[in-house]
């Protein structure tokens, strides 16, 4: 009997707090994941303002300590290559590869390794194993009934300082096909970065400028040239005459082989990749009061490069050559009329804040709300869709840091000092 009594005074076990909200959660499910949804929206309509700004985090970068030694003489070089190609492209001598023969010439003259590197544009057709990559040159041995020929050129400047191992890769595309004014002077610009480099004695790192043939699409021509690089393959006599050989319309039997007494057939190679940078000239931009500079960094399957690479270029833009840096964006919502309702009231609710408290300071413009949306769904977007937003993406493949920006004047580059005072800008 007195086990009994106390057994009866023994209080009961209350249910434990977890297991009280998992199944309250549980009971109201709906309600649950319709605040998750509300919260979750209005963290990404907040997050323009509350992002914290960026910063280089690599200290030994230190952006805009070294004065720009970038000259007059290297836009003058420039501009000769553009005068030349455009003259070439009047009189109607682009069939074959006579802009290839202007570049790799120039690239020879600074005292660069050349070569070309002849490609396989295969159809675009659909495969479930790549769907979100462009392997252009995958099939070499498959018949060319579907297939294309491009043809890049590569320049290489070896390091003085350096020991090859680790090289920085510039890329300029272009269609060789036919060469607008704005792809003669995206050369001329690659091609005079290209020549001071040559010049100069503290390089630690060997050089590669492709200049990509992009008549079959941006990204496959830096695809198959990567692929190539990374993954060298090697043909017996009969196969190269097979397949390379009896293309006249690429090179000339007479001369094809030799350059100034070097071979231009034979692929070469640098360091490993420790970043790379695609570049072009885009269409004038006459609304805007400022040249633009816009960066693509999305890459396949929502990949990302260094912040710092990003940032660096940003900086030295925007600080140094008075450039207005877009990332890439919407541009439909930007003029969105609920997206600037909304920046209103942020920046009403920020004005207000900073009244009541001047410590409180965390409202922007609604136009600067607007463009940080827009940036916010661009990169959300392309990053789920998994489709890189330039030829940069072929490097991430290849673990390798590299964005695409594009420069864009606010004037129509036809005058000739327009093109010497924007091509000393960019370079």
């Amino acid at each position: 009997m007195p086990a009994e009594k106390d057994e009866a005074k023994e209080p009961r076990a209350r249910p434990r707090l977890i297991i009280f909200m998992a199944s309250f959660l549980v009971s109201h499910s709906t309600l649950f994941s319709v605040v998750c949804c509300i919260a979750g929206l209005i963290a990404l309509l907040l997050l323009p303002i509350l992002a914290k700004s960026t910063y280089i985090s690599e200290n030994a970068l230190m952006p805009g300590s070294a004065n720009p030694v970038f000259s007059g003489q290297d836009v003058s070089e420039a501009s000769r290559l553009v005068k030349d190609i455009t003259e070439t492209q009047k009189m109607g001598k682009t069939t074959g590869i006579e802009i290839q023969r202007l570049i790799i010439q120039r690239m020879a003259d600074v005292g660069a390794e050349v070569y070309y590197h002849k490609f396989q544009s295969q159809s675009n057709q659909f495969h479930p194993f790549r769907f979100f990559s462009c392997d252009s040159n995958s099939a070499v041995t498959e018949s060319n009934s579907n297939t294309s020929n491009g043809l890049n050129t590569v320049g290489i400047i070896r390091a003085p300082r350096g020991d090859g191992k680790e090289a920085i890769v510039l890329v300029t595309p272009y269609n060789s096909e036919y060469v607008k004014l704005n792809d003669a002077l995206s050369l001329g610009l690659g091609f005079s970065i290209f020549s001071h480099l040559s010049r100069v004695s503290w390089l630690a790192k060997d050089i590669l400028w492709l200049a990509a043939d992009s008549r079959y699409g941006e990204y496959s021509s830096v695809s198959a040239w990567l692929k190539d690089y990374h993954n060298p393959v090697f043909f017996s006599s009969e196969n190269v005459d097979a397949n390379v050989t009896h293309d006249k319309d690429f090179l000339n039997m007479e001369n094809k082989n030799m350059l100034n007494g070097r071979n231009v057939d034979v692929f070469k190679r640098a360091g490993t990749m420790a970043a790379a940078m695609v570049f072009k000239v885009g269409e004038a931009m006459e609304r805007d009061p400022r040249d633009i500079l816009t960066i693509y960094a999305e890459a396949s399957n929502g990949q990302m490069p260094n912040l710092d690479l990003i940032n660096v270029v940003h900086y030295l833009a925007v600080h140094r050559q008075g450039f207005r840096v877009n990332i890439g964006k919407l541009a439909s919502l930007v003029n969105s009329a609920w997206l600037n309702l909304v920046g209103q009231i942020l920046e009403w609710l920020g004005n207000l804040a900073k009244n009541l408290n001047p410590k409180w300071n965390f409202g922007i413009s609604s136009a600067d709300y607007a463009e940080g949306a827009a940036t916010v769904a661009s990169s959300m977007y392309h990053q789920a869709l998994g489709v890189p937003t330039g030829s940069h993406g072929a490097f991430r493949d290849y673990q390798v840091d590299a964005i695409t920006f594009s420069f864009s004047s606010r004037f129509y580059l036809n005058n000739e000092n327009m093109q010497s005072s924007f091509i000393l800008r960019g370079g």
